[in-house]
């Protein structure tokens, strides 16, 4: 098990991203959070197995429809088991 720290720029905000993001972590057995920050990006926090996390980062790459990603900075650790299921905050 891993855990992924995750901050994507773009046009990011307002588009639907968070919600997608739960979905698309829900989909994968991802657990974590998704928020907006104060500039304007995204920061997740996530924890799973490697291939689903590869996954889910491959998504926030891309994003939803509305979304354009220009980078995702990732922060790759151990797993702490700190969460149970995957949510949205702020």
């Amino acid at each position: 098990m891993k855990r992924v720290t995750a901050i994507v720029y773009g046009r990011v905000q307002g588009v639907g991203f968070r919600v997608n993001a739960q979905y698309e972590a829900n989909r994968l057995g991802v657990q974590g959070w998704v928020k907006n920050q104060w500039d304007g990006s995204v920061k997740t926090v996530a924890e799973g197995p490697d291939a689903a996390l590869e996954r889910y980062v491959a998504w926030l790459q891309r994003g939803p429809l509305n979304a354009r990603v220009d980078r995702v900075e990732q922060n790759w650790s151990e797993a702490m088991g700190e969460f149970r299921g995957f949510h949205v905050r702020g």
